[in-house]
């Protein structure tokens, strides 16, 4: 069994290491990925301690992680009967993983640039230049591609997992 125990250890930091240079693209700093990772792949809930030494870094940069994955709803913090410490442990179903990026993703960056093309269109149409009127209609179409885009996000992402992938799968026919 020593050699199952090794093998886990090294697929599991493998997939940390990974899903942490992952994390930079949707959103999220490499340690915060990075808990979120070893979180998703342990079966029992992690002490602020125990994520410190898994991955060697400080109670700071742990505890700034820890809180900020609670605030975008992938781990929750958990109650052990006589403990005083905190434990964690994150979302294990991936659709719900997905959505919850998305929808976090979304509030952050997705609405505030459909309010800044809203802005920019709202502010150009009264332009007379070719040059305004140019800028406007590219604002405008941005605007009405991107809200589009987020609808279909959120219709996707409010969908159950089996008929989205159903649906999907007729799409890529």
């Amino acid at each position: 069994m020593k050699g199952e125990a090794d093998k886990l250890k090294q697929a599991r930091e493998q997939f940390v290491s990974q899903w942490g240079a992952l994390g930079t693209q949707w959103g999220i700093n490499r340690t915060m990925a990075q808990i979120h990772a070893l979180l998703m792949t342990v079966p029992d809930p992690m002490s602020t301690d125990d994520v410190m030494a898994e991955l060697e870094i400080s109670r700071g940069n742990a505890h700034t992680n820890l809180k900020e994955l609670i605030a975008w709803g992938l781990i929750r913090s958990v109650v052990k009967k006589g403990e005083r410490r905190e434990y964690f442990e994150a979302e294990k179903d991936v659709w719900s993983i997905f959505t919850t990026v998305a929808k976090e993703r979304k509030r952050r960056e997705i609405e505030p640039a459909i309010a800044v093309l809203h802005q920019c269109a709202e502010e150009s149409k009264e332009m007379t230049s070719e040059e305004g009127k140019v800028f406007h209609e590219q604002m405008r179409q941005l605007e009405e591609f991107v809200g589009f885009a987020s609808t279909m996000a959120d219709k996707i992402a409010s969908m159950k997992h089996g008929f989205a992938i159903q649906l999907a799968a007729k799409l890529l026919k």
